[in-house]
C-alpha cells in the first residue's frame, strides 16, 4: 500500500502509525540481511518504492530515501540527508551530513568513454567520483556530473548542471553552473595566510641551517662524489642535486668543494662524440632512449649553469637533428601507452635546444618550429595535454608527462602553453585521486607535476580559489616533513631522506607558496632544473663569474 510518507518521509518517525514504523524497521533489516555492505543508521527511512541496486550503501542517522529514487554504485550518505522522490544517485558518491537533494535531481559519479568508432554502449565506464560536503542544498532538477567536489554550505540552484567543483559557501546556477552569489561569504583570510607565512619562514630557516649537514651526509668519502643518500652508489644526478641545494639554500657551491674542480668533473663526463653524459660506470655509450642519459641533459646542464659554466661539447640530440627527424622522434614516442616517458624525452629535447642556443651551436632550420608546432597541434583541447588516461593509473601518467614535456619546452623557452584552462581542469581533477594525493601517499614527482602546471597557467586566473585551496592543503602536509640533518624523502612516508627528494620538495614548496602569493617568506627561488622562469640569455652563475673555458 502506498503511504504518503513514501513521498514525504521527513516526518515519518513522528507521525507514522506504530504498524508503519514496525514495517519500516523490518524492511531495513531485510535489506541489510540481503546485502552485507548495506547499513542504516538510527531513525532512517527507506521507501519500499525506491529502486536500490547499490554495491555499497551506508545511510546515516535520520536520513531518508523517498519513493522513485534510484541508487546504484558505492554510496556513503551522511546523517540528516534527504534523497527525495524521483532522484538518481549513481557511481562513487559521498554525501556529508545535512545534504538535501530535491526531486528529479541526479548525482552521477560515473561516465561512458566516448572514443570514436565504437558504439557508446560497448565502451567502458569511467568513474572519478563525486564528493559533496556537509550542509549542501541540491535544488530540484539539478545534475551533478562525475569528478565534481561540492564544498560545505554550498547551494546548487534548481536546474543547475554542475560540471566543475563548487567552492564552500557558494550559490551556483545555470548550465553550466556558475557562481551567482555567496550563501556563506569567504571568511577573514588574513589570519590563515599569516600563520602559513610563519610556517614557510620557519621551514626555509631550518633548511638553510641544516643544508651543510644534509649535503655532507650524502658525500661518499671513498670517491668524493655525492650519492642520493648514505650507502647508495654515487650518481650523476646526485652531483646536480647537491649543486642545486647548495645554490638554493647557501648561495654557494657545496661545502668543502672547489668550484673549478666541480666544473671540470661535470664537463669531463660529457662524451665529445655524442654530447651525452652517460650514467656513472655505464658499459658502452647509452643512446638517447636511456632515461638517465636523457635526464642528465637537465641535471648536469643546470648544475654547470649554476656554477657559471656550460657543456664542453654540442649535444648530439640537437646537433644531429633536423626538423623532420624531430617530428619523426615525437611521432614515435609512446604517448598513448606511457605519456610520462614520452614527456621525459621531450624535456631532454627542449633542454638540449636551450643549451644549443646558449652555446651558439648550429641548429637546423625549422627545428624549433617543428618541436613547438608538433606539441601545439597534438595537444588535446579537452585535457590540454598529450596522451590518454589509463584504467589502472587514471590521469597520473598524462599529468606527469605534461609537466615534463611543458617544462622542457613552453616553460623553459617562455612560450605560453595551449589550452591553459583545460590544463587546470585536468590537474584539479587528477589531484582529487586519493591513490596519489592521500597525505600518506604523497611523493615529490606527483606533487611537483601538479604544482608546476598550475603555476605555469596561473595568469588565466581560472578556478583560482580551487587552485589556492589545493596549494594550501598540500603545503599543510609538506611543511612538517623536513627531517633533522637529513632533508626530505622523495616519498614523504619513507624513513630515509635523500638529495633528490630534498631538492624537489624545496622547489615544490616554492611553487605552492607562490600560487598563494607567499613565496617571499622562503627567501629563496629555484634557479636550476626547477626554475620558474626561462633562463636568461647569459649564465646565472653563483657569483656572476665568467664561464670556464
Amino acid at each position: 500500500m502506498i503511504d504518503r510518507h513514501d513521498y514525504s518521509p521527513w516526518d515519518f518517525w513522528s507521525t507514522a502509525s506504530a504498524e508503519s514504523r514496525r514495517r519500516q524497521r523490518e524492511h531495513q533489516a531485510a535489506l541489510a540481511n540481503q546485502h552485507a555492505d548495506w547499513s542504516f543508521g538510527d531513525d532512517c527511512f527507506v521507501s519500499e518504492l525506491a529502486a536500490l541496486d547499490a554495491d555499497t550503501l551506508d545511510l546515516g542517522d535520520r536520513s531518508y530515501i523517498a519513493a522513485g529514487a534510484y541508487l546504484t554504485g558505492t554510496l556513503r550518505i551522511g546523517a540528516d540527508c534527504s534523497v527525495n522522490p524521483s532522484t538518481v544517485v549513481r557511481g562513487d558518491v559521498v554525501f556529508g551530513d545535512g545534504v538535501r537533494m530535491g526531486a528529479h535531481s541526479s548525482v552521477l559519479g560515473f561516465n561512458h568513454s566516448m572514443e570514436p568508432g565504437t558504439p557508446v554502449f560497448r565502451q567502458p565506464l569511467t568513474s572519478r567520483g563525486i564528493r559533496i560536503a556537509d550542509d549542501v542544498w541540491i535544488g530540484s532538477h539539478v545534475v551533478v556530473l562525475d569528478g565534481v567536489t561540492v564544498g560545505a554550505s554550498a547551494v546548487l540552484a534548481a536546474g543547475a548542471v554542475v560540471t566543475k567543483d563548487v567552492p564552500a559557501g557558494a550559490i551556483v546556477g545555470g548550465n553550466p553552473a556558475r557562481l551567482l552569489r555567496w550563501r556563506v561569504p569567504p571568511g577573514d583570510e588574513a589570519a590563515a595566510p599569516n600563520r602559513l607565512r610563519v610556517r614557510l619562514t620557519d621551514f626555509a630557516d631550518r633548511a638553510r641551517a641544516e643544508a651543510g649537514e644534509v649535503l655532507r651526509r650524502s658525500l661518499d668519502p671513498d670517491t668524493g662524489l655525492y650519492a642520493d643518500r648514505p650507502g647508495a652508489p654515487p650518481t650523476v644526478r646526485a652531483q646536480g642535486d647537491a649543486v642545486e641545494i647548495a645554490d638554493l639554500l647557501l648561495g654557494s657551491t657545496p661545502p668543502d668543494s672547489d668550484r673549478s674542480e666541480l666544473i671540470a668533473r661535470l664537463r669531463g663526463w660529457q662524451g665529445p662524440e655524442t654530447g651525452a653524459v652517460p650514467p656513472l660506470g655505464a658499459v658502452g655509450v647509452p643512446g638517447w632512449d636511456d632515461g638517465d642519459t636523457a635526464y642528465h641533459v637537465l641535471s648536469t646542464g643546470y648544475a654547470l649553469d649554476l656554477l657559471g659554466s656550460e657543456f664542453a661539447h654540442p649535444i648530439g640530440l640537437i646537433r644531429d637533428a633536423t626538423a623532420d627527424s624531430v617530428i619523426a622522434r615525437l611521432d614515435a614516442l609512446p604517448w598513448d601507452t606511457d605519456p610520462w616517458n614520452a614527456g621525459h624525452h621531450v624535456d631532454a629535447i627542449g633542454t638540449a635546444l636551450l643549451w644549443a642556443r646558449r652555446r651558439g651551436d648550429r641548429i637546423a632550420p625549422g627545428l624549433a618550429e617543428a618541436l613547438f608546432g608538433w606539441l601545439v597541434t597534438h595537444a588535446d583541447a579537452a585535457s590540454g595535454m598529450w596522451g590518454r588516461p589509463s584504467a589502472d593509473r587514471g590521469l597520473l601518467l598524462v599529468v606527469n608527462g605534461f609537466y615534463r614535456a611543458s617544462r622542457g619546452t613552453f616553460a623553459q623557452h617562455g612560450i605560453p602553453v595551449p589550452h591553459p584552462e583545460a590544463v587546470i581542469d585536468t590537474v584539479l581533477r587528477h589531484a582529487r585521486d586519493d591513490r596519489w594525493f592521500d597525505p600518506a601517499r604523497l611523493d615529490a614527482c606527483n606533487v611537483l607535476d601538479v604544482a608546476h602546471p598550475l603555476w605555469l597557467t596561473r595568469a588565466a586566473g581560472y578556478r583560482r580559489a580551487e587552485v589556492e585551496n589545493l596549494a594550501a592543503r598540500l603545503l599543510d602536509h609538506v611543511l612538517d616533513e623536513w627531517r633533522a640533518g637529513s632533508g626530505m624523502s622523495f616519498h614523504l612516508a619513507d624513513a630515509e631522506p635523500g638529495l633528490q627528494g630534498t631538492e624537489m620538495w624545496l622547489a615544490i614548496v616554492w611553487y605552492l607558496a607562490d600560487l598563494l602569493g607567499l613565496s617571499d617568506a622562503l627567501g629563496y627561488r629555484p634557479r636550476g632544473v626547477h626554475r620558474p622562469e626561462p633562463p636568461a640569455s647569459s649564465h646565472q652563475s653563483l657569483n656572476a663569474r665568467p664561464s670556464a673555458q
